[in-house]
């Protein structure tokens, strides 16, 4: 299975990742983890990419999309991968998808968890963490025990103006790569809302992987 994992910050893509590569045996490309991953290797695209990253520029799109490439050429991804993060604006995509024809590597799917905005907020703007043990807890779905309620405290990326912030940025950069797939044939949306299990099934269903 070769796919990308696409859906706005708070969609649960995190949890569904987990689920997903357990049941797949795949890996979890991260473009990010996968930057500072070659870079400490000192690998080619990596060290092109340290150039740029120290003088505070972004990395290029055609340095990212060839880090992917070298990625997905190694042993781990020969059943396949599951791409996160990447790409984020349509040009990306593109840019991806020419690509990945050349080296001759075929997407099964692109798989969009869907999530009201004002849902994601309610998620989002109710998580605490204990800054202690770094556990995060959320005041309606899974409060803090009594004896840590005390000293929670909500992280600055999790008030109501940073999460507007983040989901307007993905409505701007993200949503033109959704037509971009649909138009391809590889889009499956699933429905995000309902607990883990049942989002999971829904993308098992749309991945035609049966049941867990």
């Amino acid at each position: 299975m070769r796919m990308i994992l696409v859906g706005p910050p708070g969609a649960g893509k995190g949890t569904q990742a987990a689920r997903l590569l357990d049941r797949l045996g795949i890996p979890h490309i991260s473009t990010g983890d996968m930057l500072r991953a070659a870079v400490r290797a000192g690998t080619e695209m990596g060290r092109q990419a340290d150039e740029f990253m120290k003088a505070g520029k972004l990395v290029p799109d055609d340095v990212v999309i060839g880090m992917v490439l070298d990625r997905i050429a190694e042993a781990d991804a020969a059943e396949g991968f599951m791409l996160d993060g990447f790409p984020r604006t349509r040009p990306q995509a593109e840019a991806l998808d020419g690509a990945l024809r050349r080296a001759k590597v075929t997407l099964d799917a692109v798989v969009l968890i869907e999530v009201d905005d004002d849902l994601i907020v309610g998620r989002i703007t109710g998580r605490r963490m204990d800054p202690e043990t770094g556990a995060i807890y959320h005041i309606s779905y899974n409060p803090p025990p009594a004896d840590v309620a005390a000293r929670v405290i909500q992280r600055k990326d999790d008030t109501e103006e940073a999460c507007r912030e983040r989901l307007a940025k993905y409505h701007s950069e993200t949503t033109p790569i959704i037509p971009f797939y649909e138009e391809l044939g590889c889009l499956k949306r699933v429905d995000g809302v309902g607990t883990p299990d049942e989002v999971t099934q829904r993308m098992l269903e749309v991945l035609e992987l049966g049941a867990e």
